[in-house]
């Protein structure tokens, strides 16, 4: 994150807006300190909430990006994406889902492509499942998501996939960060996405209705299974094999 960048930005929109310091500061409920420091680029010590909070008010998101070995955090976010998807599809199989992986449309000046686009011809359902590796933003996530099973009905028609029910699947890949990131937008995510669980499995399995959930994916042993952690046991193991023994 530029940090300079970040606080004149703020700067820029609060004159623009003809705010002072102590308007903004109360709109973001952060003492008028806290966000002069935050404008000033002195981040350090601030928590990031703070610092979204601020942009919020001023009617701005903060865009925080993580860069590691070149396009090397890429591919490793493709290669997280890409397992999911397999699981996900995996899934739907077992239980008498046709699947489309990356299904582009064109509809009504409206372009995109779905993670994965179910069919389930006995009940005449589609589901379209949106991915992600980690937690997304939570308002474009929604939008893009509704845009896409608005227009679920017309892609699916395409394919010869006439519905007369419609789903919507959130799958996000389950950790302890996650959670906690789901958990502090619990409102957002419990209004948008209501099905978890036990309702998600039994709607897959008997899709009559509308239907939103959110579902954590793990591994290969099921959803909402979380891996237990083995690096304790990898780092002992080399500690072993440096000393000679094994």
């Amino acid at each position: 994150m530029d940090v300079v960048r970040v606080g004149r930005s703020l700067r820029a929109i609060r004159i623009r807006r003809a705010w002072r310091q102590s308007d903004a500061a109360s709109a973001a409920r952060l003492s008028r300190s806290q966000y002069a420091r935050i404008e000033r680029g002195e981040l350090r010590g601030i928590p990031l909430a703070d610092i979204e909070a601020a942009c919020v008010a001023l009617g701005a998101e903060l865009d925080v990006r993580v860069r590691w070995h070149g396009e090397g955090l890429d591919r490793l976010l493709d290669s997280a994406h890409a397992r999911l998807v397999e699981l996900i599809v995996q899934m739907l199989s077992r239980l008498g889902w046709e699947t489309g992986v990356e299904v582009s449309f064109n509809r009504y000046g409206e372009r995109g492509a779905i993670d994965i686009l179910g069919w389930q011809p006995a009940a005449r359902a589609l589901l379209v499942v949106e991915v992600k590796s980690v937690v997304p933003d939570a308002q474009a996530t929604l939008s893009a998501h509704d845009r896409k099973a608005r227009l679920a009905q017309d892609i699916g028609h395409a394919r010869g996939w006439d519905a007369d029910v419609v789903g919507r699947l959130l799958v996000i890949a389950d950790s302890s960060t996650s959670r906690r990131r789901v958990l502090e937008l619990a409102s957002t995510f419990e209004v948008a996405y209501p099905d978890r669980a036990v309702a998600v499995r039994r709607w897959l399995r008997h899709p009559d209705r509308a239907f939103a959930g959110l579902l954590f994916l793990s591994d290969s042993r099921g959803p909402g299974v979380r891996r237990r952690s083995t690096a304790r046991e990898r780092v002992q193991g080399r500690h072993r094999s440096s000393n000679g023994a094994g």
